[in-house]
């Protein structure tokens, strides 16, 4: 989202004041050192200047920062780091410490950013564009009480920033605030309304608040308001605000049925470079979600049968083998929903007793409590991919939405993998075209107007062992680098509005099956799910302590939230 620049007007003037070759000083100076300066002429005239070797300290300072501007419009951040890094060793100052970390915010480095921001308001007086720009990485972190404390004092500082109105009522949107975010948005559109961005703020609102024409009639004027204005901002990624855009719009008409213009938005989307974090996300979502819609508008037959297929929404217990029930209608806006996996019958890996009991009973314990759920039992990846795309789809407008998969799962190069049970995993072969990518799930629930529970009570191992099928007893292929942290988890252009995914080990261990009909960690979640007043968070801590316990410290659960306030999936 928006960010700000300080510009080193002072710096600049004492360069071109000192003594230097003509060249630089006539001809080079003022395309290096002029805000409106192209991209590719502001890089090249100030790398020239470095060429000559004719400044030295605070002079040289001034030219590096601004070859990182020039960098920063072309949205290579890497080399806004790189010359942001050299800048500040030659001479530390409040504008390039502001740059730097705006580059970090960029590349989703939250921490970083903020540490580089602190440094800033320490070069100098308080200033509010410095505070603005923290609170845009405070709310990347997820923590949307020290974003508004920053909003706030940028407001005070200039009570006319229509952006610190945008994002301020970004935040409170994100804590459930949906009135005091509207009327900061507002704010921000009456104090310009000639800005793209608040009205795309105003779309996820209205489509929070179910109120989807207005959603579109909003993204429409922003996707306008965009596409005319002059690239004036060199502190705003480049196409962010475009792919944001369409990006919303596509997902209101989503969640009003109307697909073709929903696909028409998501391939725009896709069709536009992306440079910084929040932009890819974007365009992830984009990509899993175009795909949705495309087969939403293609009948397909749900009468062909599938001999490892079960899925499933009403609550009688499946038999394997059993002909797919229908998939279940599109979930209306408010609803809870859930998708219930258990493989076990694994074909070419040690088969695994427990998972389709484990699901039967979340299953079970879910459709107690009110969720709409689809439950399948020994998939293989036609079926397990095919019911988790119905998933998808129908979860567009739901309000609360359960992922939860028991069986194999394995990482490959970062990405974690979930693995039906027709997978034969063998060393240099395309393996990962054989299972189920986890980002892929991740991505297309990535929205911020619902709250997202993914729960994984599967092995952290990676498939690459040469002995596949000595896995032995336990939900892991052999090996011993675990899945991959979720990195998208608040890194995302959405995600982070409220989303929990928790797993039945810890990072490098091994997910035991357990001796009984269940495993230790979905027999201890069955058991305190459907506990009426029991906080997400605080039910999981309770598993946790549950499984420790049983496995003799064996095992120990692990999950990672960005849940902003409590949930409960059991009624009080």
């Amino acid at each position: 989202m928006r960010r700000l620049l300080l510009v080193p007007v002072v710096l600049a003037a004492l360069l071109w004041c000192a003594p230097a070759y003509s060249q630089a000083r006539n001809q080079l100076g003022p395309l290096c050192t002029t805000e409106t300066t192209p991209a590719d002429q502001m890089v090249d005239a100030c790398s020239k200047i470095i060429a000559l070797k004719v400044f030295r300290g605070e002079q040289l300072a001034t030219v590096y920062f601004w070859r990182a501007v020039g960098w920063n419009k072309k949205g290579d951040y890497a080399k806004v780091i790189a010359d942001s890094t050299e800048a500040i060793r030659l001479q530390p100052s409040q504008a390039v410490y502001n740059l730097r970390g705006s580059a970090y915010y960029d590349k989703g480095d939250y921490d970083i950013a903020i540490a580089d921001f602190d440094d800033a308001l320490k070069q100098g007086p308080p200033s509010g564009i410095i505070f603005h720009n923290r609170g845009n990485a405070w709310r990347g972190k997820g923590d949307y009480t020290k974003a508004i404390a920053d909003y706030d004092m940028s407001i005070k500082a200039d009570p006319r920033s229509a952006f610190s109105f945008q994002n301020r009522g970004i935040s409170k949107e994100a804590l459930g605030d949906y009135d005091g975010a509207l009327a900061d948005v507002n704010q921000a559109i009456r104090l310009d309304p000639t800005l793209p961005q608040p009205l795309i703020n105003r779309t996820s609102i209205w489509r929070a608040k179910g109120d989807l024409d207005r959603a579109i009639t909003d993204g429409s004027e922003a996707i306008r308001l965009e596409k005319e204005r002059p690239p004036v901002n060199i502190m705003t990624p480049p196409n962010s605000v475009l792919i944001s855009g369409y990006t919303h719009r596509a997902l209101a008409y989503e969640a009003k049925g109307d697909y073709a213009r929903a696909r028409e938005d998501y391939k725009a989307t896709l069709a536009i470079v992306a440079s910084d974090a929040g932009s890819k996300a974007n365009q992830a979502t984009a990509k899993v979600r175009l795909s949705l819609v495309t087969d939403a508008a293609v009948p397909i037959p749900r009468d062909a049968p599938s001999p490892t297929t079960q899925p499933t929404t009403t609550p009688a217990p499946q038999q394997t083998g059993a002909t797919p029930a229908p998939s279940p209608a599109p979930a209306v806006r408010g609803t809870r929903v859930a998708l219930i996996i258990g493989n076990g019958a694994y074909a070419h890996v040690k088969a695994l007793p427990n998972p389709p009991n484990d699901a039967r009973a979340i299953a079970r314990s879910l459709r107690d409590i009110g969720f709409t759920v689809s439950e399948g039992v020994d998939l293989d990846r036609a079926a397990m991919q095919k019911m988790t795309r119905d998933f998808l789809r129908d979860a567009a407008r739901a309000q609360v939405a359960v992922v939860y998969y028991a069986g194999h799962g394995v990482q490959v190069d970062g990405r974690n993998y979930l693995i039906p049970v027709d997978v034969e995993l063998k060393p240099g072969t395309a393996m990962t075209e054989a299972m189920i990518d986890m980002d892929t799930i991740m991505a297309g629930l990535d929205d911020q107007v619902r709250t997202n529970i993914l729960i994984f009570d599967a092995c952290r191992n990676n498939p690459m062992a040469q002995h596949v099928a000595s896995a032995g007893g336990s939900r892991g292929i052999e090996g011993a680098s675990g899945l991959a942290a979720p990195s998208s988890l608040g890194a995302g252009a959405t995600l982070g509005a409220g989303t929990l995914i928790a797993f039945a080990t810890a990072p490098g261990q091994v997910a035991l099956d357990g001796e009984g009909a269940n495993s230790p960690f979905s027999a201890a979640l069955s058991r305190h799910l459907g506990t009426p007043g029991l906080e997400v968070q605080q039910m999981l801590t309770r598993v946790r302590a549950e499984v420790v316990s049983t496995t003799k410290s064996k095992q120990v659960p692990w999950s990672n939230s960005s849940l902003l306030g409590e949930v409960y999936l059991a009624e009080k």
